[in-house]
């Protein structure tokens, strides 16, 4: 850590308060075009040498770098954040600020007690980012930005080395789970029970509403993190949308298994609407999950699986898999019925024809 002491003062840290909020604009956005209305540039991952070149986003993000955010921080006062976009093909995106610090131990786990309330950071970002989506609407499909939609995440960065900070677990505990009161030891426990370290002077402790990272070159660990946050933001989009439209797509099905005329059951609409949630949430299911890959670094893939495991990803995965195969069961169901319906129709029409034959014979003679 290299805390240094000033006459008559406790000692101070010296590092960075990371805050990363992510947003949902849409179904999907052109990054080609987009990089034609805004200043923007292909979002390259940063690397130490020992990153693989597997470690990439596919496809590149387009990142736009934002003017200075104005933030009122406790212990801090009002500060200016170093401020950026990232923009996925997915339609999610994602701000980063930044803000140094030099604080005392106590005045940085009250920092962090008071970022349990992250509405200030969550409407600075949305207060960056809001010119950016006006310039990019029209390489939006579908544009929607919701109010209550977002997720925000802080790391708390303070430069190495960690061996002077790994006994202090109540502070180290405070700090990630953004509680400036005492904590009992259980939590205390629980809060530091993930870890990791490449060196014995780094650390990275993971929560779920905050990290500390004991480290100096740490771009692609922070990548990680953010990225992390951005996908938590799209499996929670994708549940809800799966929720409602399941919801609507049973209020449509509901009067046609109430029909008394087989021959009149409106199909089609709702088959198209199931067929099309389906590929949508299918899409951006499998777009969202696969555009990070972490595959060579086994670092980066553990600190991907930690911050994962307190964010419940996987989790939230299994419940979206599973509705959408009770919405690929509903359309074999719809489907099937709209089959039946229509075999069903045949045979009416045949059996009419029939009769219409037997009477106009009779008729004839």
């Amino acid at each position: 850590m290299n805390p240094n002491s000033e006459p008559g003062s406790a000692a101070l840290l010296t590092g960075a308060l990371h805050i990363y909020v992510a947003f949902d604009w849409g179904d999907e956005i052109d990054l080609t075009k987009a990089r034609t209305l805004v200043s923007g540039s292909v979002h390259e991952l940063p690397r130490r040498r020992r990153t693989p070149p597997s470690f990439q986003y596919t496809p590149a993000p387009v990142h736009v770098a934002l003017p200075p955010a104005e933030l009122e921080l406790a212990e801090l006062g009002k500060v200016e954040a170093q401020a950026g976009l990232t923009v996925f093909d997915f339609a999610a995106v994602t701000v980063a600020l930044h803000v140094p610090f030099r604080l005392a131990s106590d005045a940085l786990v009250r920092l962090a007690g008071s970022l349990a309330d992250p509405g200030a950071a969550v409407s600075a970002g949305r207060r960056q980012a809001r010119p950016v989506y006006q310039a990019l609407l029209p390489a939006i499909r579908d544009p929607e930005w919701r109010d209550d939609l977002s997720e925000e995440y802080f790391v708390f960065q303070l430069q190495p080395p960690a061996s002077q900070l790994v006994q202090q677990t109540s502070w180290l505990a405070g700090l990630v789970h953004l509680e400036a009161g005492s904590l009992s030891n259980d939590e205390a426990h629980e809060a530091l029970r993930l870890k990791i370290s490449y060196s014995p002077d780094d650390l990275f402790i993971p929560d779920w509403a905050a990290s500390v990272l004991i480290d100096q070159d740490c771009d692609e660990t922070l990548k990680a993190v953010e990225f992390a946050n951005l996908q938590l933001l799209e499996l929670r989009h994708i549940d809800n949308l799966l929720d409602q439209r399941l919801a609507v797509a049973q209020r449509t099905l509901a009067p046609l298994s109430q029909s008394y005329l087989p021959f009149w059951r409106p199909h089609a609409r709702p088959l198209r609407e199931l067929g099309k949630l389906k590929m949508e949430a299918d899409d951006l299911f499998e777009r969202t999950g696969n555009a990070l890959k972490l595959v060579g670094d086994q670092y980066l893939a553990r600190v991907y699986r930690l911050v994962a495991q307190r964010f419940h990803l996987e989790t939230w995965q299994v419940s979206i898999q599973r509705k959408l195969d009770v919405a690929e069961g509903v359309y074999q169901v719809v489907s099937g019925q709209a089959a039946s319906y229509r075999a069903e129709f045949l045979e009416i029409i045949i059996v009419l024809l029939i009769l219409f034959e037997v009477i106009m014979a009779f008729v004839r003679h």
